[in-house]
């Protein structure tokens, strides 16, 4: 029968015989002192970087935990792993109640930018999907190595647990609107000057009667309806209340409260949606109805989707600058990554004038 190799006697001094275990004892980990630190495992590794990103008396704390227990920094190791991680985590919000899909043209075509802009500077892409109330798990990809960094694909409304993740260290781009108390950094475009310019241009074809439709409670919807109330207050417009139609960015569910208007009894001449696909969605509610687009309704969208130009009518539209915005959002999160920092940035938004909005 084969001896065991985990423990063997020896004799002391006093001839008494104790066991000394041949096993190694399992080397301190970094989760072990970030767990007994109460930081992340990012914080923790920062910390131990002496990285100015976290405070003074948090590097302290987890220094004198390390010391303490005997945990030193495998700088071979942190370096490899550091340099041959080319990984960008690119993190889609699922709503169920907003229901926005992952097909979303502006999704898509998103997506598409950032993934070249990534593939220009020899970085790669992980996509994945994340409930919006568990948005903090985004900050996994980093915490376990599997990302250099995270890019998040709108704010929706999860600002609170965006800042969180900022306040944690984690390397992170959030494709949206700045706002007030902001800890991470936006690159989005000017949607207050989009929603002025869209609306004017229907103020300014005669229309006096113009619909928004749009949720209002996501951010860059509440700044392009800003920019609606703006333009009618420049021309001593008052809009109608009956007009602004609360909608999210889904076909399904803007076509249904798009028949209600339709065929409600609130006259309408203009209408202002927060994205293209809820103006080519409505144009075909219009058209269903018997009405003319632009003669009796003239329409406007926001995005310039490749499908807008297409459309029939073709679609007057806000153009976001696609290819401008993921190598914005790339350039910014490899800016902090490398410790340096990125200021939220506000791309301009430009007026497509198209079929929808000018007759003949």
């Amino acid at each position: 029968m084969p001896h065991s190799k985990k423990s063997a006697p020896k004799r002391t001094d006093s001839g008494a015989a104790t066991v000394v275990s041949s096993v190694r004892p399992q080397r301190l980990q970094l989760a072990d002192i970030a767990r007994l630190a109460g930081v992340s495992m990012s914080t923790a590794s920062r910390a131990l970087s002496n990285n100015p990103l976290v405070s003074e008396k948090t590097r302290g704390r987890v220094a004198e935990l390390a010391r303490s227990l005997n945990y030193t920094v495998n700088a071979g190791a942190q370096s490899l792993r550091l340099r041959q991680n080319t990984t960008v985590g690119v993190v889609l919000p699922y709503s169920q109640s907003l229901r926005r899909k992952v097909s979303d043209p502006f999704f898509l075509a998103l997506i598409g930018s950032i993934a070249t802009a990534l593939t220009d500077r020899g970085k790669e892409m992980l996509l994945t999907r994340v409930r919006e109330d568990h948005l903090a798990s985004a900050g996994q990809l980093y915490d376990a190595g599997r990302a250099l960094g995270v890019i998040v694909i709108g704010q929706w409304h999860q600002h609170d647990q965006l800042n969180a993740l900022a306040a944690r260290q984690v390397p992170l781009v959030v494709w949206g609107a700045h706002l007030p108390q902001q800890l991470y950094c936006t690159v989005g475009s000017d949607n207050v000057e989009g929603g002025r310019v869209a609306t004017q241009h229907l103020l300014d074809a005669g229309r006096k009667r113009i619909a928004f439709l749009g949720d209002i409670s996501e951010p860059e919807a509440a700044q392009r309806y800003d920019g609606y109330l703006k333009a009618h207050a420049a021309c001593g417009v008052k809009p109608v209340d009956k007009l602004r139609i609360s909608t999210s960015f889904d076909a399904d569910e803007a076509r249904v409260e798009i028949a209600k208007l339709v065929g409600g009894r609130t006259k309408f001449d203009g209408i202002f949606a927060a994205s293209d696909v809820i103006a080519m969605t409505a144009i075909s509610a219009l058209m269903q109805a018997g009405l003319r687009v632009p003669q009796d309704v003239s329409v406007v969208g926001f995005d310039d989707i490749e499908m807008a130009r297409h459309y029939h009518p073709s679609l007057s539209t806000i153009r976001q600058p696609i290819d401008e915005a993921g190598e914005a959002m790339v350039d910014a999160l490899l800016d902090i990554v490398a410790g340096r920092k990125a200021v939220p940035r506000q791309l301009p938004a430009v007026l497509i004038q198209r079929e929808s909005s000018l007759p003949g």
